[in-house]
């Protein structure tokens, strides 16, 4: 049977709490923990470790960083969001879906320091972290939902086809200079033309592909690690290095990170900030989603914006302890659901994991091929790509299928930072064009149906002699003010009689702004011109508080606006003597004859 809500350990952090309690729900949390919590979350923490170390370097490599800034990262990152964070399943580390923008910045800026790289990658964590944290206390958690999911699949899939194509040099076992999606892939293709590549490295890191990709479903058997153990353990006992010429990781530096402001130049201030804040939107995007999948899957809820305050708290401290940008994972916070965790404790046993193999075994992966972990990343920009749900989006509304591709051509020619202003540009651009031309139309009754109806989808429909019944629907403001006078306009012009009453039907206008208000208000000087006077029906009472304010509702007088529009046409037929008779009233009239 399929397991429900109440089949789950509930913890505090699913209930809101006040004072200092609402910021630190990892510390509220401890006084509510249950013992029989504690054996699963000790296994669930091993076998996430043995996840996170592998796919820590390999993030960290691919954004051209040292690999232990990955780890640091995933250290640091996971004990904060322990603290800060309120789900209790949510993994953070570094992610796929950052690699580009990560290094997009990076790779340029660094030109191949790496002790630049480090200060770069930890400059950009605290710029991210810093709005993330600003912006959940500003209870701002909403602004992902300004992003509609064409756009989204849009620019993650750029993303992923970016992340894919910086990552098959390394997969063939050479390495490339290039900036972008379109550079990058030329310059892959020059390698191959040109003999460079590797043929052993290649077949480890094909290999490591495939065990990946077979054994991705598998909950009990962590195929990335397999994989990369499989890897390492293959050029190590056939020594490929030396034979072979396949390049490895090498040693790592033994010991933990410690506190250091990652100082960049003030040459890196615009390019920094603007990674920073694209970082911070694409990993609160990913950080909210899947927070929101587990929560309902558990029966809980999460509040948004300490989401943000505990993405933006583990940014902070990952850049301050020579880390990366990281973000929630949708490949590790799986793995740690399938061993049975129940808490953030679960993370922390993880992140103390791999600090214990950073102090003690720091040459354990010394031979693990870059092949191998390119196709890691592979694995995981493939897993980002959407076709299903672009496919449904094709056959439903086309236009939002392109925007789609659109957003995604920006990635692939732009890069990934310019790429995520677009889509954001996008976003704005179609969130202000579905208001700027609204649908409007003009109403007139159906015989035998209740209401007033568009004439244009009922040309049976009667229209009422000298009354233009007009519906607006939309909100009425800057954008669509003229647009909202031209239609008005063209129904007067159309109507087949002489119009002597103009009935806006306002039920849809949930807003009106001074801009649209001056508007209305020459609209009903100019009707009054011609002898047509203009009412309004349906308005809710918060847009007429607004009309007060701007002085119209007292300008225009409580008698020009009706609760129905069924109670304007009626007014306007006890002031009219027009040749009109009703259904409704003909019915009853019939009815009254046969009685």
């Amino acid at each position: 049977m399929p397991r429900t809500p109440a089949a789950h350990p509930r913890s505090k952090r699913s209930t809101p709490s006040v004072g200092w309690r609402r910021w630190v729900p990892g510390l509220a949390a401890i006084g509510h923990y249950r013992v029989a919590w504690l054996r699963h979350d000790l296994v669930a923490g091993l076998a996430l470790s043995a996840v996170l170390l592998p796919v820590g370097i390999a993030y960290a490599v691919a954004s051209g960083v040292p690999p232990t800034c990955g780890l640091y990262a995933t250290i640091v990152g996971l004990l904060t969001y322990a603290l800060f964070g309120p789900s209790r399943l949510l993994v953070l580390g570094p992610d796929s879906s950052l690699v580009a923008l990560i290094g997009g910045i990076v790779l340029p800026l660094s030109a191949g320091d790496s002790q630049r790289a480090v200060a770069l990658a930890g400059m950009l964590a605290i710029v991210s972290g810093s709005l993330c944290v600003l912006a959940g206390t500003a209870r701002l958690g909403f602004i992902t939902d300004l992003l509609s999911k064409p756009i989204r699949y849009g620019y993650m899939n750029g993303i992923a086809l970016t992340v894919l194509f910086s990552q098959l040099p390394a997969l063939f076992g050479f390495t490339v200079k290039g900036d972008g999606l379109l550079n990058e892939s030329q310059s892959f293709v020059a390698g191959l033309l040109a003999g460079r590549t590797n043929g052993v490295s290649l077949a480890l890191g094909c290999g490591t592909l495939l065990l990946i990709g077979l054994l991705r479903h598998s909950k009990r058997v962590p195929g990335v690690l397999l994989a990369v153990v499989s890897a390492t353990a293959i050029v190590s006992a056939l020594n490929l290095a030396t034979e072979f010429g396949v390049m490895v990781l090498g040693p790592l530096p033994r010991g933990l990170p410690v506190v250091a402001v990652p100082w960049t130049g003030t040459d890196d201030i615009v390019p920094v900030f603007l990674g920073g804040f694209a970082i911070a939107l694409v990993s609160f995007a990913d950080t909210s989603v899947l927070s929101r999948t587990y929560a309902a899957r558990l029966g809980e809820r999460v509040d948004p914006n300490q989401e943000m305050v505990g993405l933006g708290a583990a940014n902070l401290v990952a850049g301050l302890f020579q880390g990366l940008p990281i973000s929630a994972s949708a490949s590790r916070t799986p793995v740690a659901e399938a061993a049975g965790a129940k808490t953030q404790l679960t993370g922390v046993v993880g992140a103390f994991t791999v600090a214990v193999l950073l102090i003690a075994a720091p040459n354990l992966l010394r031979n693990l091929p870059i092949s191998a972990l390119a196709a890691v990343v592979i694995a995981s920009a493939i897993a980002l790509i959407e076709v299903a749900d672009l496919r449904r989006i094709y056959r439903m509304q086309r236009w939002e299928f392109w925007l789609s591709m659109l957003c995604l051509a920006g990635v692939a020619v732009f890069g990934a930072i310019p790429g995520i202003a677009l889509a954001i540009a996008i976003a704005v651009i179609e969130f202000l064009w579905d208001g700027w031309r609204p649908y409007s139309a003009v109403l007139g009754r159906v015989d035998n149906v209740k209401g007033y109806h568009d004439i244009s989808r009922y040309p049976e429909s009667r229209q009422i002699p000298g009354l233009v019944l007009f519906r607006w629907d939309a909100p009425l403001f800057f954008a669509n003010a003229e647009c909202f006078r031209d239609r008005v306009m063209m129904a007067v012009e159309s109507s087949p009689t002489q119009v002597n009453w103009l009935i806006v039907g306002a039920e849809p206008v949930t807003s009106i702004d001074v801009t649209s208000a001056d508007t209305l208000d020459e609209l009903d000087h100019t009707l009054a011109t011609s002898g047509i006077r203009l009412c309004i029906a349906e308005m809710k009472d918060p847009v007429k508080d607004k009309l007060k304010r701007f002085g119209l509702f007292s300008q225009f007088g409580d008698e020009r606006f009706f609760a129905t529009l069924g109670e304007g046409v009626s007014c306007y037929l006890k002031a009219h003597a027009v040749d009109w008779v009703d259904w409704e009233d003909q019915a009853k009239t019939d009815h009254d004859l046969v009685v």
